[in-house]
C-alpha cells in the first residue's frame, strides 16, 4: 500500500490541468541540443531531490525501504521515458470525466 507521501511524489511530477482549460492541439515541438541539455540537468536535480525525500520518508517510517526502491524505480523509468522523447512531455488525448 502506498501512502499519501508516495501518491505526493507520483503526483508532484504530473501537469495540472483546470477542468474548464480545453486542452491545446498537440505539436511536434523538437526541443535542441541546449534546451534538452538544460533540461536533462533540471530534471536530475529534481529527481535526486525526491530520492532525498523518499530517504527521509524512510528515516520516519512512513515509507518502507522497499516502497521508497519501488518508487524510486518508477521516478527512474519516467526520466529515461522523458529522455528518450527528447523531454517534450507527451499530451493524453482523453477527456477527462468530472462530476459536477
Amino acid at each position: 500500500m502506498i501512502s499519501a507521501a508516495a501518491a505526493f511524489l507520483f503526483m508532484s511530477a504530473t501537469p495540472v490541468l483546470a477542468e474548464n482549460n480545453p486542452q491545446p492541439e498537440t505539436k511536434d515541438v523538437q526541443l535542441t541540443s541546449q534546451q534538452k541539455q538544460e533540461l536533462s540537468v533540471l530534471y536530475k536535480e529534481m529527481l535526486a531531490k525526491k530520492k532525498e525525500i523518499l530517504s527521509k520518508y524512510v528515516e520516519y517510517g512512513v515509507l518502507s525501504k522497499t516502497e521508497s526502491q519501488n518508487i524510486s524505480s518508477h521516478m527512474e523509468n519516467r526520466y529515461q521515458h522523458m529522455e528518450k522523447n527528447g523531454f517534450v512531455p507527451k499530451r493524453h488525448c482523453h477527456k477527462m470525466h468530472h462530476s459536477k
